[in-house]
């Protein structure tokens, strides 16, 4: 394993050469990084990092990089990254605090089926008044919008600031849950940017006092259309899941999973076509409440994620920070043994932290089940000694400031 310093913005235009071996290949189906390169990123002013297959564990001091290096990782996969950060704010800072106009994420990648080249970026508008954009190139050719990601990869992460999931609003167990989804469902992704684009014009006509009929049956057209497929799409991943996390992972405690919501419960009752009507004629009934109160009262984005603690027989948010961090970590390990049955291949994990907040006995049943997995996990600390479970079977790096070494 290598790191050393890029000199310009990468997109890879080819795949590069040297395909993984029938050996490696025999070895696991997995998608794995083989090159990251960075360019003008966080705190990383050009950045080349080559990988094993191994799982990869990132220790540094707070503040050194190392989230920054997930996050970067977590932009190969469709949605805005681990810090769900402006796009114009990701660009690395210079002197006079200023972000750099343009950024880059590129990756070589080992995948059941060959090699892949990612890359993904800010780029300056073309034009004078034109916006920066975010460009995605699959195998050097443009992808019509980043939601192509998620044919190729499937990436999930813990960071510190999910152990309040449970707590926290219904907003922030949707857009977990959506990326769960989009792991199974790699047009997830669409269907929720399309239905959130539609529902936030219908809003902004509402509070203007517009009042188009058919510009309205537009936008709810769309939404009924696009809010149905995504609602369907998680129904039938937290069947699922529910399903894998109900029988626990060494440890780790049981999990049940149910959607909680009024079109949730429409599914369960009726066809997807007939959900569709409904919604329809929901949301041109409510246009004058909805105008009224500033919000769409009825869709899938007032939907929610039940969890239960099944061994304490209780909501996961009543458990204790521990309990509930178990919780969470039992979710995205049945999660990615899900992804690799029904995919071929478990999804890229991005864990921030997590070996601190876990005891040793469930470090250990982690790290067994990561490798057990073929999963590239990526793993961050501040104490190399709490990653002695991984010893031999794990890439270690050392992250100082813009910089990193095989230790």
């Amino acid at each position: 394993m290598t790191a050393q310093p890029a000199d310009r913005a990468i997109f890879p235009d080819t795949v590069p050469a040297g395909s993984p071996s029938a050996a490696e290949r025999s070895v696991r189906a997995a998608v794995a990084v083989r090159q990251l390169r960075l360019t003008a990123f966080r705190n990383y002013e050009s950045l080349r990092l080559d990988c094993g297959l191994e799982p990869v564990v990132l220790v540094g001091a707070n503040g050194a990089g190392k989230t920054n290096l997930l996050e970067a990782l977590s932009f190969l996969a469709p949605g805005r990254g681990l810090r769900r950060a402006r796009l114009d704010e990701v660009g690395r800072r210079g002197p006079d605090g200023t972000h750099a106009a343009s950024w880059a994420v590129a990756a070589t990648l080992d995948t059941p089926d060959g090699r892949l080249a990612l890359g993904t970026g800010l780029e300056p508008g073309r034009g004078e008044d034109a916006a920066p954009r975010r460009v995605v190139r699959i195998d050097g050719r443009n992808a019509p919008a980043q939601t192509a990601l998620g044919r190729h990869v499937a990436a999930v992460w813990l960071t510190p600031q999910q152990d309040r999931l449970f707590l926290d609003g219904a907003g922030e167990r949707r857009r977990f849950l959506d990326r769960l989804v989009t792991a199974l469902h790699p047009d997830h992704a669409g269907d929720v940017a399309a239905y959130t684009q539609a529902l936030r014009q219908r809003a902004r006509l509402l509070a203007e006092g517009n009042r188009d009929a058919h510009w309205f049956a537009a936008l709810e057209d769309t939404m009924a259309r696009h809010g149905i497929a995504l609602a369907a799409a998680r129904a039938d991943t937290v069947q699922r899941l529910d399903a894998a996390a109900r029988l626990g992972v060494g440890p780790f405690p049981r999990a049940g999973l149910a959607m909680a919501g009024e079109v949730d419960g429409w599914l369960h009752g009726m066809a997807a076509i007939d959900a569709e009507d409904r919604l329809r004629a929901a949301l041109a009934a409510n246009r004058g409440r909805d105008a009224e109160s500033g919000v769409t009262t009825c869709g899938p984005h007032r939907s929610d994620l039940a969890v239960r603690h099944l061994d304490l027989d209780l909501p996961a948010a009543e458990g204790s920070t521990g309990q509930q961090k178990a919780v969470l970590v039992s979710i995205a390990l049945a999660h990615a043994r899900l992804v690799a049955l029904s995919r071929g291949r478990p999804p890229l994990l991005l864990l921030d932290e997590i070996a601190a907040h876990l005891d040793a006995e469930r470090r250990q049943a982690l790290f067994d089940e990561v490798v057990a997995l073929g999963a590239q996990s990526w793993m961050t600390g501040t104490d190399a000694g709490l990653f002695d479970g991984l010893r031999g079977r794990a890439q270690l790096l050392n992250v100082a400031q813009g910089g990193i070494a095989r230790a």
